[in-house]
């Protein structure tokens, strides 16, 4: 069932954002999807510095970024969270999301920084994960065009950016194995109702498949528009960059400490119970979180909603509790 405040935060998207959304073109979802987001975005919380700049990948594309630097500096809470919004791949922006970067910095006094990563259709898979770990490890190496960013780095997203912050982390865990800049500095990944899989895990796969705001159709969409069809029939076998699917990875351990949050209506919802099942079978240190009552990209309705507030204290939380902990 539905919390009383998210069926009518549910109502409201209805009528901005219409339910066959993710079948439209790129440029005529994202012209949906900026209009929605405004819809919901308060004013910047006072005491807040805000900061644009671009970094300029190796291949000579800029990749935006936006930095939230809380005024008053407190030693106590020094860190820098690296954020990855979420849409599918295929819509979402440093705009889009600053309902979330914004109070994730006033709320915790840590630096937000949001990462403006290539979309797909123009740009498929690896596009995404590409951009967001070569800006990881430019944030590793003291190398993004800020001064002063405090350390250690925490990584966090959600939905589709969930899906890139765990790839992050594992992919730096892998690089470390080869005598690379591997996780050290990374303290902690926080994933916000993400997409982990090919597919997503049962039994919600099924019993959510028409849940308000995100159907199972809706997944299948995004992911041909930034995978291709590699899952369609006939295929099955084309190659799929497999640092890209964190659920198919081979291993699981060596993860910094990891918050995995799944809502009770959404399709996506045991990918985070899954994920955080495997990191702790491989003696790793994780934790899930449900929200019950709550949809997939709720976290829009943190003025309104208890269970979405709930949802924002326990990632402002983890990410406190995870810096306050011993190297």
């Amino acid at each position: 069932m539905l919390e009383r405040e998210i069926a009518a935060f549910v109502e409201r998207t209805d009528t901005i954002y219409p339910a066959n959304t993710a079948t439209l073109s790129a440029a005529r979802q994202r012209a949906i999807y900026d209009r929605y987001a405004a819809a919901f975005t308060p004013p910047l919380s006072a005491g807040l510095h805000v900061e644009n700049a671009s970094f300029t990948a190796s291949l000579g594309h800029s990749i935006g970024l936006r930095l939230y630097r809380p005024a008053a500096a407190n030693p106590q809470r020094a860190g820098t969270v690296l954020y990855f919004h979420g849409g599918g791949f295929v819509v979402g922006s440093l705009d889009s999301h600053e309902i979330v970067t914004a109070r994730l910095a006033a709320d915790t006094g840590l630096c937000v920084i949001a990462v403006d990563y290539r979309l797909a259709p123009e740009h498929g898979v690896p596009a995404a994960h590409d951009d967001c770990l070569e800006v990881t490890l430019a944030a590793l190496a003291g190398r993004l065009p800020f001064a002063s960013l405090p350390a250690p780095l925490l990584l966090a997203g959600d939905s589709a950016g969930g899906n890139l912050a765990a790839s992050v982390a594992m992919a730096l865990r892998d690089r470390g194995t080869d005598g690379m800049a591997g996780l050290e500095g990374v303290r902690g990944v926080a994933l916000i109702y993400p997409m982990l899989g090919a597919e997503p895990q049962l039994p919600a796969r099924e019993t959510e498949a028409h849940a308000p705001l995100l159907t199972l159709a809706d997944v299948y969409a995004f992911r041909r528009l930034y995978w291709g069809n590699r899952w369609d029939e006939g295929h099955e076998n084309a190659a799929v960059p497999a640092w890209t699917l964190p659920l198919h990875a081979d291993r699981f351990d060596g993860l910094p400490a990891t918050l995995a949050i799944g809502v009770e209506h959404d399709p996506l919802r045991d990918d985070a119970r899954v994920f955080v099942e495997r990191i702790q079978a491989a003696g790793g240190e994780a934790q899930a979180w449900l929200g019950e009552g709550l949809v997939h990209g709720c976290w829009r309705a943190l003025s309104t909603s208890p269970g979405v507030q709930q949802l924002h204290a326990t990632v402002c939380r983890f990410l406190l509790d995870t810096l306050r902990r011993p190297d």
